[in-house]
């Protein structure tokens, strides 16, 4: 027979520690959704949930086959004197002196008469006054009496509001002339909403009241613990001076202290309440995706801000400007020397960018410019924040910071390849065929130069072959002259059609480069902190489903 009692707490046991891995999923889910919300949920949220992360760990290390009841009510309750009338002796101290109890007493009821596992809980809830018992009934229970919620001594508070929040199910002890106290309610009852499971509202002294007062006081009661938010809490009436009510007191802790599940139940109460919270702290709704308008504004007024209109007009005059100087008549190619090259002016040639991408000579943004950019920033931070709390809001505009996009935009087009110093093909082609053609006009010039110091010295000046009646000599001139001057207008066409291809390969090149900047400054905070909302939610509604 004395193998029914152990067996019957191994199965407990187990179903505990089922309850226990469930709670702990719960509990790691909740400690999730603290983490990643920490930067944006209002900061006492957050400390009640590491409270109530902590406080779950906790208890999930210590003993889980005990059962704690805690006895919590006003001065002059009779909490202390119920205390005793339920466990059968004197254990807590009652009288007339308030507050009477200063110090918590335990009750532990094990079927073997010792403290066993309870001591390290009973460490854990500071309470050194405990009484062991022996009922296998009872086995695994542990009753407390608490000092007074309301006592005039501090520290008897603080004592009772730290067992209020350690304790697996709770008893409040009202009296006739206090059940309806506003600070019972406001301050201990009504934050435990949702804890109906763990709380029982017991109204002592009823024996000071007729039937009908009962009656009239118990219903108050229960409408006021309802209001409270506890709908399916127990309310009870006793009397432990008489005994009324006691024994159906005493068969409920029977039944938690045969369940094995208080503490999971109010472990679970409170993180579902706190993962409530923080799902409300994460707002109804998701952000809206961001709009294409809103991107394309951005990247409109980062292409902007980086000058890029500039950037590109440099790029196309330059390879105009080198397109001449490769490919013009060489007897006036030397003019072009005189002129700048746009790309080296803004210093964004290749061989000043490889020396230090960081610095160009393009001119500065203007105002209008830089608050455009700001203003498309918060656009699209806007645009994406629509229907997220406030305060993650503020986190994603605080992550989102534009002082830093003039270098990186800086940086951007100083380290994007515009093709400076790229020499096509056909400007050598065309190069040689100019140098020939010069060639050519150079020994005609040289051969009508021989002619005319021949007929100047009185010489016999030989004739000139002819084509058609044209002297050799004077159509090299005439030819190699009109030639280069129509080869090198013919490239100059060509060279501003390579130019606008240039450019617009610079466009395409620099606009990926300031799509690069957008992401790193913009749109991946902005991601990012959608994706830590959604996983705060995710975890929040894990936690508390």
């Amino acid at each position: 027979m004395a193998s029914a009692p152990r067996e019957g707490r191994q199965v407990t046991r187990r179903t505990r520690s089922r309850h226990g891995a469930s709670l702990d999923q719960r509990v790691r889910s909740l400690e999730v959704a603290v983490d990643v919300g920490r930067r944006w949920l209002p900061r006492g949220l957050v400390d009640r949930a590491d409270h109530v992360v902590g406080n779950a760990r906790a208890r999930l290390a210590r003993s889980v086959d005990h059962t704690v009841v805690a006895l919590a009510g006003s001065t002059g309750s009779g909490k202390s004197s119920l205390f005793n009338t339920v466990v059968g002796s004197e254990l807590s101290p009652a009288g007339v002196v308030r507050p009477t109890t200063a110090r918590p007493t335990a009750a532990v009821w094990d079927a073997g008469g010792e403290v066993g596992d309870a001591a390290t809980l009973l460490d854990w809830l500071e309470v050194d006054r405990r009484t062991v018992l022996r009922d296998e009934s009872r086995d695994g229970l542990v009753l407390l009496d608490l000092p007074d919620h309301d006592s005039v001594a501090v520290e008897h508070r603080v004592r009772a509001e730290r067992l209020v929040e350690r304790a697996d199910l709770l008893l409040w002890v009202v009296d006739p002339q206090k059940y309806a106290d506003a600070v019972l309610h406001e301050r201990y009852l009504r934050p435990l909403a949702g804890h109906s499971d763990v709380v029982v509202v017991v109204l002592n002294q009823i024996d000071r009241l007729g039937a009908a007062e009962q009656a009239q006081c118990l219903a108050d009661l229960r409408r006021l613990v309802t209001d409270d938010g506890l709908r399916d809490a127990v309310v009870l009436g006793v009397s432990a001076r008489t005994g009324q009510g006691v024994d159906e007191l005493r068969e409920l802790l029977d039944r938690a202290a045969r369940r094995r599940a208080a503490s999971t139940e109010r472990l679970v109460a409170d993180v579902r309440a706190a993962a409530t919270a923080i799902l409300d702290g994460c707002g109804l709704s998701r952000p809206s995706r961001v709009q294409d308008g809103a991107r394309e504004e951005l990247l409109s007024a980062l292409e902007d801000a980086a000058r890029v209109d500039t950037v590109v007009d440099a790029v196309r005059g330059s390879a105009e400007l080198r397109a001449r100087a490769a490919t013009g008549w060489p007897v006036t190619r030397w003019v072009g020397r005189f002129r700048a090259d746009p790309l080296r002016r803004l210093n964004l040639h290749r061989k000043a960018v490889d020396a230090d991408l960081a610095r160009t000579s393009l001119p500065p943004a203007d105002p209008a410019m830089a608050a455009r950019t700001h203003t498309a920033v918060r656009t699209y931070v806007d645009t994406a924040a629509a229907g997220a709390p406030d305060p993650w809001v503020v986190a994603v505009r605080h992550a989102v910071r534009d002082e830093s996009l003039p270098d990186a935009l800086d940086q951007a087009v100083a380290r994007t390849e515009l093709d400076g110093e790229r020499r096509p093909r056909w400007w050598s082609v065309v190069s040689a065929l100019q140098w020939g053609v010069l060639g050519v006009l150079v020994v005609g010039l040289a051969w009508l130069g021989a002619l005319a110091l021949l007929a100047f010295v009185q010489l016999p000046v030989p004739s000139s072959p002819d084509v058609e009646g044209y002297p050799i000599p004077t159509l090299m001139v005439v030819g190699s002259v009109v030639g280069g001057v129509l080869v090198a207008l013919v490239c100059r066409v060509v060279a501003a059609v390579g130019a606008h291809r240039a450019a617009r390969r610079a466009a395409r090149r620099l606009r990926a480069q300031i799509e690069l900047v957008a992401r790193a400054a913009v749109v991946d905070p902005v991601e990012q902190s959608r994706l830590r909302l959604d996983e705060c939610r995710a975890a929040a509604a894990l936690a508390g489903r």
